[in-house]
């Protein structure tokens, strides 16, 4: 099992502080024999990619792609220009790498960025191919991102439900992908920053093994985030692990977030101790009514004074 351990940073932005708290794995799963998924992780990108096409094709694609996003994090600047320059470059790396002579080598990209270049500060996914940003706000899980792919399209037509497309024989045909053609272009889906979102970024071979419910389920249940990328790996190997299995869980807490949440354990802790108080006067009383009782019932049993003669 790789290591998974919990990275936070501090983020001072214009519309308020926050504080990011994020996990991320990769695994090969039980049935492939190498790893064509890569991961970055790392503020303020966080994006997964998914690779295919021969035996190192796919491996190539993804990684060359996501040491391109690495490059631009270490620049400084992350916006969707930055983004696409990257991607075309990436692209470019993969057409003239040696081991890439497959035409359909290349691969998904998934992920989501805070964009700070704006005077309110907010979240914005972006997406090509069928790997999937899902949020949960508020106890409620939504996929941001919709698939590239035929069945998402048959879905989208009507002529396919949910259900079917769920084990439909084209279900790994994407339509759209970083490295077959020379132009690719992200979807994006801007996201207001909220305090206690939580982000799961996969490709996947996690959403082939666990169901929305299901990712929803490990979260809920763990509160550390690498705490959830682990149960949810877990739990898709346990699944079957049919493929590469990659996933980051992000946590958002906001500083007026933070506060309400330590006035809310304050007043819940001086309540309890109004509670101790009353409890502790109500024996005291009780302690009290006991002692006068008591003394009542000497005075009855005791004999009376011998009269005075």
């Amino acid at each position: 099992m790789p290591e998974v351990s919990t990275e936070s940073r501090a983020v001072r932005a214009p519309g308020g502080d926050l504080t990011l708290s994020w996990a991320a794995v990769t695994h090969t799963g039980r049935r492939r024999d190498v790893n064509q998924d890569a991961v970055f992780a790392g503020f303020p990108l966080f994006v997964v990619a998914d690779g295919m096409g021969g035996h190192l094709g796919g491996e190539i694609a993804s990684a060359s792609t996501i040491a391109r996003l690495r490059a631009v994090v270490e620049e400084g600047t992350v916006t969707p220009q930055t983004i696409e320059r990257a991607l075309t470059r990436a692209v470019k790396d993969i057409a003239s790498h040696p081991e890439t002579t497959d035409d359909g080598t290349g691969t998904t990209l998934t992920g989501v960025f805070l964009d700070e270049t704006a005077d309110d500060p907010h979240w914005v996914t972006l997406n090509i191919g069928d790997s999937r940003v899902y949020l949960v706000r508020e106890d409620q899980i939504v996929q941001v991102t919709t698939d590239h792919s035929v069945v998402q399209e048959l879905v989208a037509a009507g002529r396919l439900s949910p259900e079917e497309a769920e084990n439909h024989p084209y279900g790994n045909v994407i339509t759209r992908a970083v490295g077959p053609s020379e132009g690719v272009t992200p979807d994006y889906v801007r996201i207001d920053v909220a305090d206690g979102d939580r982000f799961v970024i996969c490709s996947d071979g996690l959403t082939k093994e666990l169901t929305d419910y299901g990712i929803k389920h490990f979260l809920r249940e763990n509160v550390d985030p690498a705490d959830a990328v682990r149960a949810m790996l877990d739990a898709a190997l346990e699944n079957g692990g049919r493929d590469n299995i990659s996933i980051i869980v992000l946590d958002v807490e906001t500083a007026e977030g933070v506060a309400a949440r330590a006035a809310d354990e304050a007043d819940e802790g001086d309540d309890a101790e109004s509670d101790d108080d009353a409890a502790e006067a109500d024996e005291s009383a009780d302690a009290g009514e006991a002692a006068v009782a008591a003394d009542d019932a000497a005075t009855a049993a005791r004999p009376d004074d011998p009269a005075e003669s």
